[in-house]
């Protein structure tokens, strides 16, 4: 009987494709090409007489053995890690590519100044953060990690909360100049309002206007922060925003202080991800910019 012969490579190859579901996804994590990973696979399989992925126009997907083997070739590289943590004195580079997804303004206005910091600390780490308006699936692994407003309600899924955060009514120091400040939430009907368009919120932590007054009716509706941002500052209206974003503009004043909003952000990502060492440098690295800039979301925050 022919011994079954495979390397470390072909089960970084098979973890690769068993986590993203695409070829192409793998392949860029791996710094190599569409066709070199679909010929690993086909010589792993073949070397193991077994079938380790179903192939549908979606993508590949673990069969019955495959998710067996998935835990087999975990255990292969937490010890390799280990391995190559202590031949290098405990200082393990973390190599790959994270594709990290997260809401526009802490995307925006929070994290993205701070990438200069992430590649100092990990620069062997090459991130994609995405930012546009909708859900990636973690599940047919779109992403590898999420900052989420509502963190999943059933799946394999870790999650974990990372920062409240809060939210009031602000104006443009010149819209009120011209239109005077409200003083109850009532006065609030008698302005412009600036907010998400009702049938685009992708998440219902974003629908606020409800919470400030039930008949509110904005005039001006963008799904982009960015663009209800740059209208209030240019004296459009009043718009809810995050203070963390907020307090950067000098020009905008709170209206109805008293009116706070609280909302929540959450880290999540596949189970299979939360034990890969890049994936936890940068959720390390998450927790530790929030925890370090707590006043930014909190206004009573240490």
């Amino acid at each position: 009987m022919a011994k079954m012969q495979f390397t470390w490579d072909d089960l970084q190859f098979f973890l690769a494709v068993a986590r993203s579901g695409q070829l192409s996804s793998a392949a860029r994590n791996l710094r190599t090409s569409h066709a070199t990973v679909s010929r690993r696979i086909d010589r792993l399989e073949f070397s193991l007489k077994v079938k380790l992925f179903e192939r549908n126009p979606r993508g590949y997907v673990l069969t019955p053995v495959g998710h067996r083997f998935v835990e087999t070739a975990e255990k292969v590289e937490q010890e390799a890690a280990r391995l190559q943590e202590e031949l290098s004195g405990g200082d393990l580079v973390q190599r790959g590519v994270v594709r990290m997804s997260a809401p526009e303004g802490f995307s925006n206005f929070f994290f993205a100044p701070r990438l200069a910091e992430l590649s100092h600390y990990h620069p062997s780490i090459t991130l994609e953060l995405v930012t546009i308006q909708q859900i990636m699936s973690l599940s047919r692994k779109e992403a590898d990690l999420a900052v989420v407003l509502d963190p999943p309600k059933a799946g394999p899924y870790h999650f974990e909360h990372l920062t409240f955060y809060q939210l009031q009514i602000y104006a443009s120091k010149d819209y009120l100049v011209r239109n005077g400040a409200p003083q109850t939430p009532d006065d609030l009907l008698s302005h412009a309002f600036i907010g998400y368009i009702q049938d685009m919120i992708f998440a219902p932590g974003l629908d606020y206007l409800g919470d400030i007054h039930p008949k509110i009716r904005p005039g001006f509706q963008s799904s982009s922060i960015f663009s209800q941002l740059t209208a209030t500052r240019n004296g459009l209206g009043l718009c809810v925003l995050p203070l963390f974003i907020a307090h950067q503009y000098p020009e905008l004043r709170p209206v109805l202080p008293d009116t706070v909003l609280k909302r929540d952000y959450w880290i999540v990502c596949h189970h299979d991800m939360l034990q890969v060492p890049r994936i936890r440098s940068i959720m390390d690295f998450l927790r530790g910019s929030v925890k370090d800039n707590a006043h930014r979301f909190i206004t009573d925050a240490p």
